[in-house]
């Protein structure tokens, strides 16, 4: 297994896919990376030679923000948020939707688990 970024990468997947193992690269960011390192082809990446892996993992370590560094941006933009009472930050602080979901239906995984609703219940015809 290829090791970038601090992450083993699979060797039997193609490049494009296999970089998106990396928290913080989706699939546009893993085809631009391999535009950079001039991967053409999509090729699996036991046959990446290693003057290209050690291109990518360049790249990726120079010009982006992945894993434990953008984990701790995200996180640190979240407690600024809480720190200085907004909006945004009350409905993190209280886990609730952020982005101006209803809540009254659904929102169910941000609250609390599966509830039976009241008063759903069939009722039975004589």
């Amino acid at each position: 297994m290829a090791r970038v970024a601090g992450v083993d990468i699979p060797d039997n997947k193609r490049i494009e896919i296999a970089l998106r193992r990396i928290h913080g690269i989706g699939p546009t960011l893993a085809r631009k990376i391999a535009a950079q390192a001039d991967l053409s082809g999509n090729p699996k990446v036991r046959d990446v030679p290693d003057d290209r892996m050690a291109r990518v993992r360049e790249i990726v370590d120079h010009d982006y923000t992945v894993e434990g560094d953008l984990k701790r941006e995200v996180n640190d933009n979240v407690r600024r948020l809480i720190d200085i009472g907004t909006y945004r930050g009350l409905r993190h602080r209280r886990g609730l939707p952020v982005h101006g979901q209803r809540t009254r239906t659904n929102a169910r995984t941000k609250r609390s688990g599966r509830r039976t609703v009241a008063g759903k219940r069939r009722v039975m015809k004589k």
